[in-house]
């Protein structure tokens, strides 16, 4: 696979996470029932699916950690943020926090590109200052 097609394979990988993300929020599903549920769709074959499986169980097992370091540099409680903004957020500090090879400004990026796509208006604005914030904390030295 070309680093381009790998990069569009992450890319969808972590649209479909937050799609994952997003649903879990709203049903409770744990990651057994959102993979089993995921993997049988059809835009599944066209991701990066070892990362989408490893990173839809570290977030789903993990939501509470994450949420804390979320939380820390929030300037709101998580409660009032919108479930796709949530999601987004969940999978940018999981990157910041556990993927040290991806670089701070792909997560950002993707992150921003993702919550302009499905978010709410001005969404992305907050998902950049803060994930701008983690990236500065979580990695000072990149």
């Amino acid at each position: 696979m070309s680093k381009a097609s790998q990069s569009g394979a992450r890319s969808r990988a972590r649209e479909l996470l937050v799609q994952s993300l997003y649903q879990m929020q709203i049903t409770g599903h744990d990651e057994t029932e959102l993979l089993s549920q995921f993997r049988d769709r059809p835009d599944y074959a066209r991701v990066d699916q070892k990362y989408f499986d490893e990173a839809l169980i570290a977030i789903c097992r993990n939501t509470a950690s994450i949420e804390k370091s979320i939380d820390k540099l929030a300037d709101r409680p998580l409660s009032q943020l919108d479930p796709v903004e949530r999601g987004i957020l969940l999978l940018g500090f999981y990157e910041l926090l556990e993927k040290p090879d991806v670089p701070f400004k792909v997560v950002i990026n993707e992150s921003v590109k993702i919550a302009k796509r499905f978010g709410a208006v001005g969404g992305h604005k907050y998902v950049n200052a803060l994930l701008d914030r983690a990236a500065k904390e979580l990695r000072p030295a990149g």
